[in-house]
């Protein structure tokens, strides 16, 4: 498992349909079928369960925040 920085999921990786990433501060990326929404708390990306998915884990980050991406198709 890679645990580079600057890693991040790749989208041929991504379940069709599943247009969304983000990374939480704690470093894992997750895949949504939904936009997701920052977590009350903080920390987290957050959708409803059936439309988030395990990517992989990268470092912690601070900005996680920033980390929301699109596909583009």
């Amino acid at each position: 498992m890679q645990t580079d920085e600057d890693w991040t999921p790749d989208w041929s990786q991504a379940p069709e349909g599943w247009d969304w990433l983000a990374q939480d501060e704690d470093g894992r990326w997750f895949w949504y079928r939904a936009e997701p929404t920052p977590g009350f708390g903080g920390g987290v990306w957050r959708a409803n369960s059936r439309n988030q998915q395990y990517a992989g884990q990268g470092r912690p980050n601070a900005l996680w925040m920033e980390s929301l991406r699109h596909r583009d198709y």
